[in-house]
């Protein structure tokens, strides 16, 4: 008689997850509250190798040429932060081109991915050099807090899936869970910060924005057929996998702060 496979349990992952999120938290948070070249050095580090994470997952039997995407990702990053005008962002196209003009499939999947992880990563150190510590710590905040509302509510109620044909483990319960806790970071700051309420808006509509990172990255994953992006991480994945959401949410705040006056904020 064969005895059934144990089945995972549900929070089996929780403690990798706890520690390697710790780590992750406090190398973050030296980063952002040193800001400077310190933060500026963080940035483009995650976000060279992310580029290098979404080159593997498209080209994993060419090793060679993901590791020259990424040196040359951090050159550009590191050229721009240092003093790039506004005209020189042009530079960015620089890695989707190259790496684009590489690939025979996948090709504007690779180029807008790539641009957008590296507008990304230009953003949050703006935003810090710019709106300071405190909006920066607004930002990933909603997101982080975003994750734990959503995992925890997830795992514990279930029910419909978000959206099961991209991120089959997501649920409307998480989702709306995460809106929930990034409404509370929103009014948290509303005490403590020159914003208005409009604040606890913004900071639900960013989170949907992250959540949106994380949805286009699981597309990305189900169209390549990987599990995660890397396994850097213990039980993250890789770099991409951890990060989605904080891109998602950085993109969109790009738009908001340089485009849009919003009453009741003072960034």
């Amino acid at each position: 008689m064969n005895t059934p496979a144990p089945q995972p349990a549900k929070w089996d992952d929780l403690t990798v997850r706890l520690i390697s999120s710790g780590a992750m938290v406090f190398v973050g948070a030296i980063g952002v509250i040193l800001g400077g070249v310190w933060f500026q050095m963080l940035a483009v580090f995650v976000t060279a190798v992310m580029v290098w994470e979404l080159w593997m997952m498209i080209r994993p039997d060419e090793p060679t040429k993901g590791m020259l995407l990424t040196a040359l990702v951090a050159s550009v990053m590191s050229g721009q932060l240092a003093g790039g005008s506004l005209w020189g962002m042009v530079l960015f196209l620089v890695v989707p081109v190259i790496g684009a003009s590489q690939l025979k499939t996948e090709i504007k999947t690779f180029f807008i991915f790539a641009l957008g992880i590296q507008l990304a990563g230009w953003g949050l150190v703006h935003f810090r050099m710019d709106y300071g510590f405190f909006w920066l710590l607004w930002l990933m905040s909603v997101v982080i807090v975003t994750d734990i509302f959503g995992y925890f509510a997830g795992k514990a109620l279930g029910g419909p899936k978000f959206w099961p044909k991209i991120s089959p483990k997501k649920t409307w319960s998480g989702t709306v869970a995460g809106w929930i806790g990034a409404a509370l970071v929103g009014f948290l700051f509303t005490l403590f910060t020159n914003a208005g309420l409009w604040i606890i808006l913004i900071s639900m509509v960013l989170s949907f924005a992250g959540q949106m990172g994380d949805i286009a990255e699981s597309a990305l994953k189900r169209r390549m057929g990987v599990k995660d992006s890397s396994t850097l991480i213990p039980g993250h994945g890789g770099l991409f996998d951890r990060f989605d959401a904080l891109l998602g949410a950085s993109l969109f705040l790009i738009v908001v702060a340089d485009i849009f006056d919003v009453p009741g904020v003072v960034w």
